[in-house]
């Protein structure tokens, strides 16, 4: 790329063996099953350069040496050009890029077959440095090998792994990040992009060969008998089918609350009938500054089922600990704005999660990974393991609604149900010591006392029913999916 530059990365690892004489295998280049294809016509997707208001850059994936990663080539963005995509003023009359002033050695190492020092470039007032130069010799870097960005184009990194490790210690370094200043986000996919990269990359979710707790489409569940109750009032309502009357907004404030059928005949049907009915719920949103597309598939079950408890060879069903009325789970496909390539995958597992690399993934017909389902908690695992896959799925790419792209400004109309904020069951409270205590009775004398202190930590959630509340209501619909 003609210009200045700059060099950049989401993340640097070094780790130091000194036992290790050997230089270390390199990392194998990673390519996807399918070729990508020609996405439809946009703007910015897919160019390979994105736009960020005084600064256009672009990514490097193929180096000299094996490398999973990438790094960000930038250069001041010519205001002439006829690829501007968004207008971008600046009060401020000092150019966007300078020359660092010199570096500082901030650490060397010599691992036997080779020696690394790492730079770290001191900027000008009012600029900052975007990285760490690495060398294999002591001679501090010519200044014109990278650039410094102005403060005012840049953020605060949030560090998401260790920077450098050694036997002795570790320590992390204060890197700034560039900041996104167009506010087009012109490199997100338009409706018809959207479309095409889930019929491309999205997963099937396969699902335990005894799981007993289906998902189901909403407007199915509605439809099949599900009730709305209010605080205070004994009978439920029955909710329209595109849940018209549910009450919209506001907060969770346990002043409504969504429940199964009465009919035993009817909430059994509704707990293991439903897979047919199955689609999956897609909110598509600006990633990591809008230089990534997430893709986050919601998945809706009528009932999550009660854990299953694994201690050595044993497995024990927990009876009613852990069930309760509606489940929502999700998993997030992260894709890269540059050239439309799948990157990562977020699995979600109840309140936590895993980000997976794609070059980790299982596929299945061609580009589409696969999600395993835990059995009756539906948490989303990359590998089977004991989550076994079975005869039950849902391919995503084809059984999907979008429901939500704020930044598509209105393109999106948004189902009246997912302005519901409530919670999706009941709140019932049970004792369920007694049932723990004989879970306890039949463990093996020595994990007995270490179990009952477990279990005396258990969240008070396991000792009752509480159901979940929405999508929109979860504290990841809003900015980067957790990390």
């Amino acid at each position: 790329l003609l210009g200045d530059k700059m060099f950049g990365c989401e993340c640097f690892c070094w780790h130091k063996h000194t036992d290790h004489q050997y230089p270390l295998p390199q990392p194998q280049p990673f390519f996807l099953p399918s070729p990508i294809p020609e996405w439809p016509l946009g703007q910015g997707f897919g160019t390979g350069k994105i736009n960020l208001g005084e600064l256009e850059v672009v990514k490097i994936t193929e180096f000299e040496r094996p490398l999973r990663g990438y790094v960000l080539v930038a250069r001041e963005r010519v205001a002439s050009s006829t690829e501007v995509y968004c207008d971008y003023d600046s009060d401020i009359d000092f150019p966007a890029l300078r020359k660092p002033v010199n570096y500082s050695l901030i650490w060397s190492t010599d691992c036997g077959s080779g020696c690394g020092f790492f730079w770290l470039p001191n900027p000008p007032l009012g600029y900052k440095a975007m990285g760490i130069l690495v060398t294999d010799t002591p001679d501090e870097p010519d200044v014109e090998e990278v650039r410094c960005v102005r403060e005012d184009l840049t953020e605060t990194c949030e560090i998401m792994d260790t920077i450098l490790a050694t036997d002795a210690n570790t320590f992390q370094l204060e890197i700034a990040c560039l900041k996104n200043l167009d506010p087009s986000l012109h490199a997100m996919p338009n409706l018809d992009q959207i479309h095409a990269l889930i019929k491309h990359y999205c997963a099937t979710v396969f699902f335990h060969p005894n799981e007993d707790c289906m998902p189901s489409s909403v407007q199915w569940f509605f439809k099949n008998g599900a009730l709305l109750y209010k605080d205070g009032k004994v009978n439920g309502e029955p909710i329209e089918y595109l849940g018209s009357n549910l009450p919209s907004g506001g907060t969770n404030d346990g002043a409504f609350w969504i429940d199964l059928p009465r009919d035993d005949n009817a909430r059994k049907n509704v707990r293991n009938e439903s897979l047919e009915s199955a689609e999956l719920y897609v909110h598509v949103k600006p990633g990591l500054g809008g230089t990534f597309t997430d893709i986050v598939m919601w998945i809706f079950c009528p009932f999550n089922g009660p854990a299953n408890l694994k201690i050595e060879l044993m497995n024990i069903q927990m009876n009613k600990i852990g069930q309760h009325v509606g489940d929502w789970e999700h998993f997030t496909l992260r894709i890269s704005n540059f050239t439309g390539e799948l990157w990562q995958v977020y699995f979600s597992q109840h309140s936590g999660g895993e980000w997976v690399d794609a070059f980790n993934l299982e596929f299945i017909e061609g580009n589409k990974p696969i999600v395993y389902s835990s059995k009756h908690g539906h948490a989303s695992f990359p590998h089977p393991g004991i989550y076994l896959q079975g005869k039950y799925f849902v391919d995503s790419s084809t059984r999907y609604q979008i429901v939500a792209a704020e930044y598509l400004g209105g393109v999106v109309t948004e189902p009246c149900w997912l302005q519901y904020m409530r919670e999706w069951g009941p709140t019932i409270v049970y004792d369920s010591r007694s049932k723990l205590d004989k879970i306890i009775s039949l463990l093996p004398l020595f994990v007995r006392f270490s179990m009952e202190n477990i279990f005396d930590l258990f969240p008070t959630e396991l000792y009752g029913e509480e159901g979940p509340t929405g999508p929109k209501e979860k504290d990841n619909w809003v900015g980067d999916e957790r990390s």
